[in-house]
């Protein structure tokens, strides 16, 4: 299936509107279409990053809290589903591990993808974990998975992660669930329609400027 193959990165091939915090950013000139118009960051180093050692507190809520070139959305954690992976993004993210990276891969219709602190597809953190999902795994608008080398198992995961714009996208349970858009899935949509079909790259820079570890 192609588009399965396209989440795998090569060689890792693979929110609501206004009032909801889905502005764009303060300080930078924006455009029509809510994003700002940034320049693309310079690429972060990969790897160097030690995976945590333990998962998070079962009886809590955790929550990403991501600021972009193009708004703000966050995405609630499935601890129940992925917990050794959301225990890697709540640790990469109290690092600053996303800040100032892009969503290098946009694909209109389909998935939004970044976490990779390069920018080219191939970075990640040094390390995997793996969190293999159910056979009944849906891809629908507003989960996000991680990507993963065709090569990998199922659920394996570093730093790069999905979010699916498209209805249902029809993806097999091969990537690891780790969550959902709970908040500001217009400004996911927004990203959503800034790449080229052809190409599956991005027309402008998207700027992930800063993710918060929100608990409660």
């Amino acid at each position: 299936m192609r588009r399965a193959a396209a989440l795998v990165s090569l060689p890792l091939l693979l929110a609501a509107c206004g009032g909801d915090g889905s502005q764009a950013t303060t300080g930078a000139a924006s455009r029509p279409g809510g994003c700002a118009d940034v320049a693309k960051p310079d690429p972060k180093p990969s790897g160097g990053q030690a995976r945590p050692k333990t998962t998070l507190d079962p009886s809590r809520a955790y929550r990403l809290a991501f600021t972009t070139s193009c708004g703000r959305f966050t995405v609630t954690l499935d601890l129940r589903a992925a917990p050794r992976t959301s225990a890697s993004l709540v640790s990469l993210a109290r690092k600053g591990f996303f800040d100032g990276t892009v969503f290098h891969r946009i694909v209109p219709g389909f998935v939004i993808q970044g976490g990779d602190p390069t920018g080219t597809g191939a970075g990640g953190p040094g390390y995997a974990t793996v969190d293999p999902p159910p056979g009944s795994a849906r891809y629908t608008r507003g989960v996000v998975a991680m990507a993963k080398t065709q090569t990998d198992p199922p659920g394996s995961a570093g730093s790069q992660f999905f979010v699916v714009t498209g209805a249902d996208v029809g993806l097999p349970p091969e990537y690891a669930v780790v969550g959902r858009v709970t908040e500001g899935l217009a400004v996911v949509r927004r990203i959503g329609r800034l790449g080229d079909p052809a190409t599956e790259q991005p027309t402008r820079a998207v700027v992930v400027e800063h993710v918060a570890v929100q608990t409660g």
